[in-house]
């Protein structure tokens, strides 16, 4: 992974966190975190409002097809 050793990203690491310090890091994720927590259920609630509702037929009635034919045949 261009050259860098887990030596490397260990001290790279480090360094990041002697410049931002541990609290501003753990901001930065709880953040990023709600972020993509959020974009999550908006992708989710635009699903929902995409797909139509369908709604069921009452279970007393028959569909008119169904009725034609019963028709037909007496």
């Amino acid at each position: 992974m261009f050259g860098l050793s887990p030596g490397h990203l260990l001290l790279l690491l480090l360094v990041v966190v002697l410049i931002f310090g541990t609290k501003k890091l753990r901001n930065v994720g709880e953040d990023l975190g709600a972020a993509i927590k959020s974009f999550r259920k908006g992708l989710q609630t635009e699903d929902k409002a995409e797909q139509p509702q369908l709604k069921a037929d009452p279970a007393g009635e028959q569909a008119p097809a169904a009725d034609k034919k019963s028709e037909s045949t007496r």
